[in-house]
């Protein structure tokens, strides 16, 4: 745990010293965006108990395909299951993560780098941490990607869930020059833990506006067994839902 905590450390470090150089000198640039969502799901699976979720993220793009970002959003997945027993404190996710991308051609690109993801808070003793750090792997053909993340560790706080992985298949058209179509399939595969893995799948709509809005529109579902899935105020995080989020880049 103390070597992962330094990794997400080490990581936000990078990040801020990269966002602060000059463009001219970092030979790259800086971009980022802002947005609201009715409810922020991660694989399928609620974090914010079916609440709305404010997130923002900015990322350095070198000119050679090196980039690194961070990204946040409010969370209430760890809060939710705080007990006078073992009470925790969590209401914050915070990414850093950086890789390189390149294309093969015009049709053919590569994606490949480390993704920490922080949850900033208190936890009692013994309590399985659920910071994360994740290699991923991406090919992808026009508008059709697939990519393949593993973890170095434990799987968001699931003990003894080390070399979890998750698969994802995206595909996402240009419809015109103003709305995009999302689709989207993947699969969570727990280590050690059987009845924790599932499937998500995902079909929806992306519209843009002027001066870098952007309004989506998302239809969510899980087959993830609502008996592990299920949280103490008895919601069901993988259940099938609607998404309308909006978002201003930067």
């Amino acid at each position: 745990m103390k070597r992962r905590s330094s990794l997400i450390h080490a990581g936000a470090t990078a990040l801020a010293l990269f966002t602060v150089l000059p463009l001219s000198a970092a030979a790259g640039s800086v971009t980022g965006a802002a947005g609201l969502v009715s409810d922020y799901l991660f694989r399928g699976l609620s974090q914010t108990n079916r609440q709305a979720a404010l997130q923002a993220g900015a990322e350095y793009d070198h000119d050679s395909g090196w980039y690194a970002g961070g990204w946040g959003s409010n969370i209430s997945w760890l809060s939710d299951s705080s007990s006078p027993a073992q009470p925790v404190s969590s209401s914050l996710e915070w990414d850093v993560y950086t890789g390189w991308r390149g294309h093969v051609d015009d049709d053919w690109s590569l994606d490949a780098g480390l993704y920490a993801y922080g949850y900033p808070g208190s936890y009692p003793r013994g309590y399985t941490r659920p910071h994360t750090l994740e290699g991923y792997a991406a090919l992808g053909w026009k508008s059709l990607s697939l990519k393949y993340s593993r973890t170095f560790g434990n799987l968001f706080g699931v003990a003894d869930s080390h070399g979890s992985g998750y698969v994802d298949l995206s595909w996402n058209p240009a419809i015109n020059a103003d709305w995009t179509f999302n689709a989207h399939v993947g699969h969570q595969a727990v280590a050690h833990h059987d009845g924790l893995g599932y499937s998500d799948w995902k079909l929806g709509v992306t519209r843009t506006f002027a001066k870098g809005w952007s309004v989506a529109l998302g239809y969510y579902d899980t087959n993830a067994r609502r008996s592990a899935y299920t949280n103490a105020q008895g919601h069901y995080l993988g259940r099938a839902t609607g998404v309308l989020g909006v978002a201003k880049a930067f």
